[in-house]
């Protein structure tokens, strides 16, 4: 509400002032005219002219086509609303398209024109003053037509930059999603491998506390060890994930690739998983790190299911493959009773679909004809 009264205060006071300046001017025009050749017949006129031409300015301001003609209509009666003419003229030209800006142009030089011949100047011939009120209103004509476009081209470079902005927005926080995407899904790569493992050491506890203090105290190590590995891993994973390009985690240790599978079994055939490791790969030393960190987060997500949903039951694990083929990974294990050994948020599976999916692989899982679980991934092995 302030802001309409502000602007209703501004137009108000712009009005007033057009007003002074263009009366001024009409009172300057009419001395000039009478100046040279006093005739009281034309004073009256003029004068009359004058206050209706003033009166009619803040027409302008909301009809402005209409308010132009009117200004061209008592510029053909006296030279008195000239300085109004030229001014609605230019009014229209700011504000209209070039069509009606023309027409409205053209009706200033014919009542100028009228004007000139039945109000002629002293020592000025009427084709020279035809040419110089053309010339007028073409000039005001193409000013404001040039302020118009000029005006139009902000507008739309404006614009513009907002759209960039607002895509720009729109982009970081796509990124930004992307991050937090990637990150939950390295974290339950990582943390649900490490604490599966954590849980199968405290069931072991919790159902054999008759064992010795040194089995026991060799249990509560590995416990701990593990707890403060997993800390470790989410800072680490946490790290990598500001810089996806990196290939080194904090410490100078590398991200775990192809080759780091059989430390991944050795693992978990400590922690009492039986499994049945059968791998014939050929050239392993060629397979890109990508595809290799893909095939490993595989087989830990499938280990880890293995360990949480059928633990006590033996796992096999074949992978195979060559350049120029893929790499193929197959997990099967037996299906357990449906009571998960630690709690998950079920989209493990989801995530790790993606993932190779994004590698260009595919990924197949659910039960067999036999009853058995199995977990199939295909990678592509470029030469």
């Amino acid at each position: 509400m302030d802001e309409i009264c502000s602007r209703s205060n501004r137009t108000r006071w712009a009005n007033v002032a057009a007003v002074g300046a263009l009366g001024l001017l009409s009172a300057l025009t009419i001395y000039g005219r009478q100046s040279s050749d006093f005739q009281p017949r034309w004073l009256i006129l003029d004068a009359t002219v004058a206050i209706v031409a003033c009166g009619l300015i803040p027409v302008l301001s909301r009809y402005p086509v209409q308010g132009a003609l009117a200004q061209a209509t008592l510029a053909m009666l006296s030279p008195a609303a000239t300085p109004q003419s030229t001014a609605a003229t230019l009014t229209v030209a700011l504000r209209r398209p070039l069509k009606t800006a023309t027409l409205v142009a053209f009706a200033g030089v014919a009542g100028h024109f009228v004007q000139g011949i039945w109000r002629q100047i002293d020592g000025l011939d009427l084709l020279w003053y035809a040419v110089l009120d053309v010339a007028v209103h073409a000039a005001l004509l193409g000013w404001g037509q040039w302020v118009q476009a000029r005006q139009a081209l902000l507008n739309s470079l404006r614009e513009r930059a907002l759209r960039a902005e607002n895509e720009q927005g729109r982009r970081v926080a796509e990124a930004r999603t992307l991050e937090r995407t990637k990150m939950a899904r390295e974290m339950h790569d990582v943390l649900a491998h490490r604490l599966s493992l954590l849980a199968t050491y405290a069931g072991a506890l919790e159902y054999r506390p008759d064992s010795s203090p040194e089995k026991l105290a060799k249990a509560a190590g590995v416990i701990r060890a593990g707890v403060h590995q997993a800390l470790e891993e989410l800072r680490e994973v946490i790290s990598v994930l500001r810089d996806s390009e990196i290939d080194e985690l904090p410490g100078g240790r590398p991200q775990p690739t192809f080759g780091d599978l059989a430390g991944l079994v050795a693992e978990s055939r400590d922690a009492g998983t039986e499994i049945r490791y059968a791998e014939s790969v050929v050239a392993a030393e060629s397979l890109p790190p990508a595809t290799g960190r893909t095939a490993y987060r595989v087989v830990q997500e499938g280990l880890t299911n293995a360990r949480k949903h059928a633990a006590g039951h033996p796992v096999t694990l074949v992978i195979d493959g060559e350049p120029g083929e893929s790499l193929r990974i197959e997990l099967t294990n037996p299906s357990g009773n449906g009571l998960s050994l630690t709690p998950g948020s079920g989209t493990g599976l989801i995530g790790l679909t993606e993932r190779v999916h994004l590698a260009g692989g595919t990924l197949d899982h659910g039960r067999a004809a036999d009853g058995r679980f199995r977990l199939q991934a295909s990678l592509p092995w470029p030469l």
